[in-house]
């Protein structure tokens, strides 16, 4: 077991690619598009997390392969950085289909799933600051809410998509927006697997 007065490099590294996650969700929610060009530069940007996140998997990989002891479960630890990075690749993919597509607008729904993802992503990296404190009680605090967050979105996507069909006459238009609005879906379901992960990790060292 881990010692919640010192932190461990493993945690350190989930930390990272945590915080490395939330940024990336952050600055594409914030990010203020105009024009194909903002969404050409957003894409840019948000690779760029991506890139990062994908150096970060490998160092905590490197690690894990030279480490003979781990604060918890090796597989634990890997099966959350890949969850935490599923998210950040998510992102990545669904802003990729924005610049393809050449959506230049964020609709409402679309706004409301970032709404929604992003205070996931924030839970998050709350909940790996307590898993460094071994805090596994007040961890499941964050776990609910990024249940919960997901819940909002599942409610966005049957009402976005129901809006969808019956008022979009354009089928090139709505096979777009549909594509979107559901990778943002699966993006909120990436969060609730991260929160999936965290529950096994306290049921394990509870």
């Amino acid at each position: 077991m881990f010692n919640p007065k010192k932190s461990d490099p493993f945690f350190v590294s989930l930390h990272k690619i945590a915080e490395n996650m939330r940024d990336a969700v952050h600055f594409a929610n914030d990010f203020n598009i105009d024009s194909i060009a903002d969404l050409k530069e957003l894409s840019i940007k948000v690779k760029k997390f991506e890139t990062d996140g994908d150096n970060l998997i490998h160092e905590l990989i490197v690690m894990l392969n030279k480490s003979f002891m781990t604060p918890i479960e090796r597989e634990d630890i890997l099966a959350l950085a890949i969850k935490m990075d599923d998210v950040l690749d998510g992102i990545e993919q669904c802003f990729a289909h924005l610049e393809m597509f050449s959506i230049p607008e964020l609709d409402e729904s679309m706004r409301t799933f970032l709404k929604y993802i992003t205070r996931s992503a924030d839970e998050i990296v709350s909940a790996i600051d307590l898993l460094n404190k071994k805090d596994l009680t007040s961890m499941r605090n964050h776990i609910i809410l990024i249940k919960d967050y997901e819940r909002e979105c599942d409610e966005v996507s049957r009402s976005s998509i129901k809006q969808l069909f019956l008022n979009e006459k354009d089928p090139i238009r709505l096979i777009k927006y549909k594509d979107i609005y559901n990778q943002l879906e699966d993006i909120a379901d990436h969060c609730q697997d991260v929160a999936n992960t965290l529950e096994t990790i306290i049921m394990r060292n509870a």
